[in-house]
């Protein structure tokens, strides 16, 4: 099993701790949603995870090895972190398949995960015709080349109408079922309790909750309602180093 593990992770830039010493597990075979305001570290927390920064402390895990350690990254791990990622004059289906050959990957996967993202029909067009949607479900196409058994997606329905967003919920479930690990970022409150089996929630770089969704409502409250008073603590502004503080 493929678990995702998030230990003590710590990041800084400069005197701001971005993420502050956050714990948590997302586990194979389960949708978790990823949670947090604007500034909350949850794009840091990702890019960790994917070896795009270095921790400052703590680990980031998948699979018990990091990212940089994965000896096929490509089919292990996919990932959105940015739907934008693609040159406007190439053709959708190029762009799939360079993705396919630079990571090693049959052709053929290239026209199944069009078929997936239900955009064979415009996968010969020039992603600079593409809309937001189109190009969100592009970049879908590319973390799922590897036919891999963790997904990680940062904001997924940016720009995906009704029907775009409705493909993608059940395809997070579908993937959930094939016993892989969905983490998925994510803004749409309403949106993550339709589709996650378990919602992490960060704000100023500090865990808030980790758990089953219904954990947050057992009390009356809505979902809504207990992730707002879970972010609007006053303690939530980015933590200076001590160093910073010693000099204020």
């Amino acid at each position: 099993m493929t678990d995702i593990e998030i230990r003590g992770l710590t990041k800084t830039f400069g005197a701001v701790h971005a993420v502050d010493d956050v714990s948590f597990t997302a586990p194979a075979g389960q949708v978790t949603g990823f949670l947090g305001p604007n500034g909350a570290g949850k794009t840091t927390t990702l890019r960790v995870l994917l070896g795009l920064e270095r921790p400052t402390s703590g680990s980031a895990l998948i699979g018990g090895q990091t990212y940089r350690d994965l000896p096929r990254p490509r089919r292990s791990v996919g990932a959105v972190l940015e739907a934008s990622g693609v040159h406007p004059g190439r053709r959708g289906r190029t762009h799939l398949a360079l993705l396919a050959r630079a990571a090693g990957l049959p052709r053929q996967r290239v026209d199944e995960v069009l078929d997936v993202v239900q955009l064979g029909a415009a996968a010969d067009r020039r992603a600079g015709e593409y809309s937001l949607g189109m190009r969100q479900r592009l970049a879908v196409a590319g973390a799922l080349l590897g036919d891999p058994e963790v997904l990680i997606l940062d904001e997924p329905t940016n720009g995906l109408d009704p029907a775009g967003v409705r493909w993608l919920r059940d395809l997070l479930r579908t993937l959930a079922g094939q016993n892989r690990t969905v983490l998925v970022s994510s803004h749409l409150l309403s949106e993550v309790t339709q589709y996650a089996d378990q919602v992490v929630i960060i704000s100023g770089g500090r865990l808030r909750h980790a758990g089953p969704i219904d954990e947050l409502t057992t009390d009356g409250r809505n979902f809504e309602d207990a992730f707002l008073a879970l972010v609007s603590d006053p303690a939530d502004a980015p933590v200076l180093t001590e160093r910073k503080e010693a000099h204020r």
